[in-house]
């Protein structure tokens, strides 16, 4: 069957909802961390045991009118409602793992028949059963998905905890800080702002490759990186004090997401005894790559994520299932990146945006877990809230291969199997009903790679070269560059540190194995490391004004890149390891050097990178790469040794060997079976070991840094780094209820496909951009600008630079790219900063027009904040990335969706107009996914959609936001 969206609908509000919506429990077993005897024993890197909640004041949070039924609520909740299904889980040598709550105890054959991501939900809802915030009629809703998720029906969801990388770690503990200072400042306690699930937080988003092709590179890069961010690491660091059941993992460790896989995924849970699936949200939209080790995780809000923490159940829309089969096997020389590619092209095609997608079928088996992690990570990519497999058979050998122990290997394997939750394909598999159904035979996959400017653009190898003389003939767009025949040859001639130089159009200028998607594979970066040598042997050598790097996931990599005794030929071609972070991927991709810059300004060429990440928006990777390729770490290396993207590698050659001979991509690829063997040699256990024994110790740059002991932290008003936002400022205990729009402002008048990347970009300041003009005023120096990343616990920072995207591209400009619009009133061109403050110093709201898509890309709480800190009241587009819709809810903008067939153009709409939208008042009249009339002062009049999904998000917009919704719920007790 096929699920369609539609807008959900109630007769009536549940009282019993409201009441769960509004209240906090602490879990029904405390969800403080048993880790790993290596990480407890220091204790700064552990978390601490929350403090429990107590059920009758939760009751007196929420309003009077309930107050009658507390002897009747308070009886229930002393009695788990399934009690009946707990039951001890038995070790095979006598004694027990513990004791869980057992879905087979049911005895329900509609659970026989659901998917496995959606079994997670139910046990999680059948755990926290407390008729409060997980109510028997949400678990029975869970049960009979097949016939509730069409409904698009709403349940809670409790995550068993939360992960967060520094981008956004550091705005979510300056907000946990603030609200502890609001709490304060309303009479209540704030030490009530802390953690309930464990929270990990791994700082890998601040590193930059400003030392590239060097030994000493990535001792450099971190010095760099400390002298810049010593504040924000000091400030995290003081969180991980002040703040109970948070673990900070330092600088230099790795990627959030393959330390989440190789170290923090427990995969099930035994907490005092108490066994359970684990689950995840994080606060980075790639989150979605420990679903690859059958551990249910997505990406979420800061703010939303925030709240999670803070015990509040996650209200989500029970999703649909695409089911997706595998069949057949790779061939020789495909890539799981090339597969990954694949799989976004089909799924963004059939459409999977609010879906999960699990994946099954005889192929699994000839799937590594690696390759499983790069399917689950690219999620985001093609628009599911996760890409899920099973835990399984292969998933038990890379427990073991990353140092697992094995009686915690044993203890998954027994608890899963009990519960259903484990797939045994040497067994006869139950048949699963899903919401709609795909399958690929891996054996079709092709060498591929994806660009110029969105992942899902996928090229054939083979038709790479026709494709860039496509992009460079079609009008500017996602694929195109509208350079003229005649200058599409042009060659520039130029002087790299004294060395004769040229590039052309598709000469490739970065070159980088990066990104969380690739780095944890090993069968790619071994596989990159082979092409490297094999390029040595024959004598080719990637040009020295390509700017090449290497930025591992984790330590592990390292290690078995020297095992192999390949990282020599690395760094040959220039792919000397730069620090362990995301760096490229993210747009720290450091400068290029000037020489280079310059040939590429001055003679307006399309200049090219090509990376082993997971995005290529125009603008992200580097100013000066307006062609942006996604390839296997493999192919980078190759791009790299040819030095351009203009090449037909079955047909050209990359180069010449020593001899003058042509060198073809064929002699210098590896077969699947060199990379298998290097592999199972290479990758060791103890390797994984090792290396997390050794973050667990810190490094001396981040164990020198000194912070306060206080609970409440000591703002700095001088600091350009750390801020306290105004979001709780003049904030009374009273809701302010839904805010009216009248005779707004359009800001900005948008096309389709803008990202998060466009609205709140995290690179490089742009050195006449009004961040850039705030830090001067301040003392800062340019060369200690640092990014909007790493200023993201500074809301003046991110409030002026929003919507500071160089390739920003606003109807209202005309045709003009840059971060600029109109000031409607008096027609005057300026920054997007400075006219939204020009309209709320006039007291006017403003509000967005956008296409579809809006708010794709990362996971990004600033997008959604700055705007507001702008003044903007509503978003109005044809359709939204589904983080981001959470995050405009969870900040008290109103998203709008045209009605289908509609969008701005074609009703005429000019962005010149004022808009008034017709909402209701008072919270109670409004209803999810409810149409409203939109006017305009030129007497246009149109239907839209208002995009509060869940009653709870109602709650939330009443509240002016999710964070005041949570303080004066929490205040209350």
């Amino acid at each position: 069957m096929y699920l369609a969206r539609a807008a959900s609908s109630s007769s009536s509000r549940s009282l019993l909802l409201s009441f769960r919506s509004s209240s906090f429990r602490s879990p029904p077993v405390s969800s403080h961390l048993l880790r790993r005897s290596f990480v407890t024993s220091l204790p700064r890197l552990t978390h601490s045991k929350p403090f429990p909640l107590r059920i009758d004041s939760q009751i007196r949070a929420v309003s009077p009118v309930l107050d009658r039924l507390q002897k009747t609520f308070s009886s229930m909740a002393s009695e788990h409602p399934y009690k009946g299904i707990f039951t001890t889980l038995p070790k095979p040598g006598g004694g027990e793992f513990g004791k869980f709550y057992s879905l087979p105890a049911l005895n329900d054959p509609r659970i026989d028949k659901l998917p496995y991501s959606i079994r997670i939900l139910l046990e999680s809802a059948i755990r926290n059963c407390d008729n409060f915030q997980v109510t028997k009629e949400d678990v029975e809703k869970i049960i009979d998905w097949e016939n509730t998720a069409p409904k698009l029906v709403e349940i809670p969801f409790k995550p068993a905890r939360v992960l967060l990388q520094d981008f956004t770690g550091v705005p979510a503990v300056v907000d946990l800080a603030c609200m502890r200072d609001a709490m304060n400042k309303l009479g209540s306690d704030s030490n009530k702002i802390n953690p309930l699930v464990p929270v990990d937080l791994v700082i890998d988003h601040s590193v930059q490759v400003d030392v590239a092709r060097s030994e000493n590179a990535v001792q450099a890069n971190m010095e760099l990186e400390f002298q810049r961010n010593k504040e924000r690491f000091a400030f995290l660091k003081w969180g991980s004090t002040a703040f109970q059941n948070m673990l900070v993992v330092p600088p230099g460790s790795g990627i959030v997401h393959q330390v989440n896989l190789e170290y923090l995924g427990r995969v099930v849970f035994n907490t005092k005894g108490l066994l359970y699936p684990d689950s995840v949200v994080g606060t980075d939209s790639h989150t979605t790559m420990i679903d690859g080790l059958g551990v249910a995780g997505w990406g979420v809000g800061g703010i939303e994520a925030e709240a999670t923490m803070l015990g509040q159940p996650m209200s989500m829309v029970l999703p649909g299932v695409v089911g997706f089969s595998l069949s057949g096997k790779l061939r020789n020389g495909v890539t799981a990146t090339d597969l990954v590619l694949t799989v976004t092209q089909i799924l963004r095609k059939h459409g999977v945006v609010g879906k999960f997608v699990e994946f099954y079928g005889d192929g699994m088996s000839e799937l590594s877990l690696a390759d499983r992690a790069t399917i689950a990570n690219m999620s985001p990519e093609y628009g599911a809230t996760m890409g899920f497999f099973p835990v399984d058979h292969v998933t038990l050998q890379y427990l073991k291969l990353t140092g697992r122990s094995d009686e915690t290997v044993a203890m998954i394997e027994a608890y899963l199997r009990a519960n259903n939750m484990f797939v045994d394909y040497s067994e006869p598999q139950q048949e699963r009903v899903y919401s709609s159904y795909l399958e690929l035979n891996l054996d079709s996959v092709e060498p591929c790679i994806s660009g110029p400017k969105r992942p899902h653009d996928r090229v054939p190898l083979k038709e790479m070269k026709a494709d860039w003389h496509s992009c460079l003939d079609s009008k500017v767009g996602f694929k195109g560059f509208a350079i003229p025949k005649e200058a599409q040859e042009k060659v520039v001639k130029f002087s790299f540190n004294g060395q004769p130089a040229e590039l052309k159009h598709g000469s490739v200028v970065i070159a980088a194995i990066t990104s969380c998607t690739n780095t944890s594979n090993p069968s790619v970066m071994l596989g990159a490391a082979l092409v490297a040598k094999k390029a040595c042997d024959l004598g080719l050598q990637v040009k020295p004004w390509t700017k090449t790097s290497l930025a591992p996931g984790s330590g592990v990599v390292t290690k078995y890149l020297l095992k192999s005794g390949l990282q020599k030929y690395l760094n040959q071609q220039g792919f000397n390891i730069v620090g362990y972070g995301c760096t490229t991927c993210i747009g720290n991709s450091g400068e290029i050097d000037e020489s280079v810059g310059a040939a590429i300004t001055e003679n307006d060429i399309v200049a090219a990178a090509v990376l082993s990440g997971n995005r290529n928006f125009e603008g992200r990777v580097h100013p000066l790469t307006r062609a942006n390729y996604l390839a296997s770490p493999p192919l980078v290396v190759a791009y790299a040794l040819a030095g351009t993207v203009n090449i037909d590698f079955e047909t050209e050659p990359i180069g010449k060997d020593k001899n003058g001979k042509d060198v073809f991509l064929r002699d210098i690829w590896p077969t699947t079976e060199e990379i298998a063997q290097v592999v199972q040699s290479s990758v060791l256990p103890d390797m994984f070991r090792a290396t997390y024994e050794s973050i667990t110790k810190g490094n001396p740059m981040w164990n020198q840094l000194s912070v306060p002991e206080n609970t409440l932290y000591s703002w700095d008003p001088k600091s350009t780094y750390v801020h306290e936002p105004p979001y709780f400022k003049d904030m009374t205990m009273d809701p302010p209820g839904p805010s009216s729009v009248k005779d707004a402002y359009c800001l900005l008048n948008l096309g389709d496909s803008i990202t998060t990347d466009h609205i709140s970009p995290a690179g490089s300041i742009h050195k006449d951009s009004p961040a850039a003009k705030y830090l001067l005023e301040r003392g800062v120096d340019r060369k200690d600008f640092n990014s909007y990343g790493s200023r993201r616990g500074n809301d003046e920072v991110m409030a002026r630079g929003t919507f500071a995207n160089i390739r920003l591209v606003n109807k209202l400009l005309n045709g003009e790219v840059g971060p600029k619009t109109v000031h409607i009133p008096t027609g005057e061109k300026l920054s997007v900063f400075d006219a939204a403050m020009r309209y709320k110093a006039a007291g006017e709201a403003t509000i967005i027009l956008a296409g579809a898509e809006y708010g794709s890309g990362s996971s990004r709480d600033w997008a959604a904040k700055g705007p507001m800190l702008q003044g903007v009241k509503a978003v109005i587009s044809k359709s939204f990335e589904r983080i981001h819709r959470s995050n405009l809810v969870g900040m008290g903008i109103i998203p709008l969706c045209f009605k289908s067939g509609e969008d701005a153009d074609t009703l005429g709409l000019t962005g010149k107009e004022r808009y008034t939208i017709h909402l209701p008042t008072d919270i109670s009249e409004i209803r999810p996914g409810q149409d409203v009339t939109v006017t305009t002062d030129t007497g246009k009049s149109f239907t839209c959609t208002v995009r509060f999904d869940t009653e709870v998000e109602l709650a939330y917009f009443n509240h002016g936001g999710i964070l005041p919704y949570v303080i004066r719920n929490l205040s209350k007790q």
